[in-house]
């Protein structure tokens, strides 16, 4: 089995709302009334389905805006992606170590490595060691590698082994490497968010592969962002209010690294394994960037260590189980 390139989480979420500045194409208004005109943009960053469509009278201000966020998702790939060969992340993998280093990738590195200490390493950006174990047996037609290829992969997997000084990272593990894919989604949607708010739009939905409202005016109706399954059909099954808030969703089905679907691509950075515990975990935190973390990390961790972890964030989270139609709040 060849595994996919696009090692995008499964987003199941689908969201809906009022009339408002900005609405993403899946969205209907939550009242009846005419919209303004609509300028749309529908595209991929970091691999995820990225949407943006803004209603406002002023199609040539809307069309600047559109603009001026795609031009923000394309600088950040250049900071995060891993599969162009420029990026800042992929020449900090290939040499170890990267001097006047983008102010974004420090900045998230640092956010990293506060959310791997809050998760006690549940949430670790070095595990792409671990991907590419797990692709490269997938690729010869192994079921999983070998346990002792897993132990010497293990060795290259520790957050506390990147190194930030100034705006120097080191990674000081020979053959460490690291992914942030399961956090640079949610950083892109906060950098866009704020765009937006800085231009002037008071109540705007963003999903940038997370979503997160933007809820200035308290006189406004809620954004509603609905919980789905893993179907085709992206069924809602629970649906969440959010103001000033941002909503993430992990599903290891979002890519599969075996046939049966019991190799999934969220790693367990303590123990190596891939296994799919979950359909899904949703988690609401205050900005984009923790619920991406969180929502990695929550996947791999068991019922005392997720309370641990809510309680100190004061995000929530709601578990969709294995054979499950129902989501079940964390508490």
């Amino acid at each position: 089995m060849k595994p996919s390139p696009n090692r995008r989480r499964f987003i199941g979420i689908v969201a809906a709302g009022s009339a408002a500045a900005l609405l993403p194409l899946a969205l209907r208004p939550a009242q009846a009334g005419r919209l303004p005109d609509v300028t749309s943009w529908r595209g991929i960053a970091l691999g995820a389905d990225a949407q943006l469509q803004i209603h406002h009278p002023d199609r040539a201000w809307a069309e600047q805006l559109v603009l001026r966020a795609v031009t923000e998702v394309r600088r950040l790939e250049q900071v995060f992606s891993l599969y162009r060969n420029d990026s800042a992340l992929v020449r900090l993998n290939r040499a170890g170590r990267l001097d006047a280093a983008p102010g974004d990738l420090l900045r998230l590195l640092q956010e990293s490595r506060q959310l791997s200490a809050l998760t006690q390493g549940a949430f670790d950006p070095s595990v792409q060691v671990l991907w590419d174990l797990y692709a490269d047996a997938a690729r010869r037609g192994q079921a999983l590698p070998r346990a002792e290829q897993v132990a010497e992969a293990l060795k290259q997997v520790d957050w506390r082994a990147i190194e930030v000084t100034g705006r120097s990272v080191r990674l000081a593990r020979p053959g460490m490497a690291l992914t942030l894919n399961g956090i640079a989604q949610g950083y892109i949607t906060d950098r866009v968010t704020e765009l937006l708010r800085d231009a002037g739009l008071e109540h705007a939905l963003v999903d940038m592969g997370e979503v997160r409202g933007l809820a200035l005016d308290a006189g406004l109706a809620p954004w509603r962002v609905g919980l789905a399954d893993d179907s085709e059909a992206r069924r809602p099954l629970k649906t969440l209010q959010i103001r000033n808030q941002a909503v993430s969703t992990s599903s290891g089905r979002g890519t599969l690294l075996d046939t049966t679907g019991a190799v999934t691509h969220i790693f367990d950075p303590r123990s190596g394994r891939a296994d799919a515990r979950y359909r899904s975990v949703s988690v609401q935190a205050a900005n984009a960037t923790t619920a991406d973390a969180l929502s990695t990390a929550l996947y791999v961790m068991d019922s005392t260590g997720m309370r641990r972890v809510l309680a100190a964030s004061g995000a929530s989270a709601w578990l969709l189980r294995n054979g499950s139609r129902r989501f079940e709040a964390v508490a």
